[in-house]
């Protein structure tokens, strides 16, 4: 099967108070993103740029735990993504996960 192109869209939300918490994003098990979230009141649009044979691709995010060498104090923080769309290439999406089709011959 060939490798297929797909684009992915998601909205992010993140509720935080004290420091700005430390996200990560995976699709399957491979680390796609870690980034600090520094917004107050506003979500993100995140873009997942897949090429990868068809298949199932789970979508997880999770928070960053502060090391015991990290400065940061504990942080009381929530994310949660929502409206998964694809917006290019042959896929599906529900719920979390993107399922990757082999593009018409």
């Amino acid at each position: 099967m060939a490798r297929q192109f797909i684009r992915l869209l998601v909205d992010v939300h993140c509720e935080w108070k004290d420091s700005p918490p430390i996200y990560r994003a995976y699709v399957n098990d491979e680390l796609f993103a870690e980034r600090t979230w520094i917004w107050t009141e506003m979500y993100l649009e995140e873009c997942f740029q897949i090429d990868a044979e068809p298949g199932d691709y789970r979508i997880r995010y999770e928070l960053v735990e502060p090391s015991v060498t990290d400065y940061r104090p504990s942080n009381s923080a929530t994310i949660t993504a929502t409206n998964f769309r694809v917006d290019h290439g042959p896929a599906a999406v529900e719920n979390n996960v993107v399922r990757i089709h082999d593009a018409p011959v």
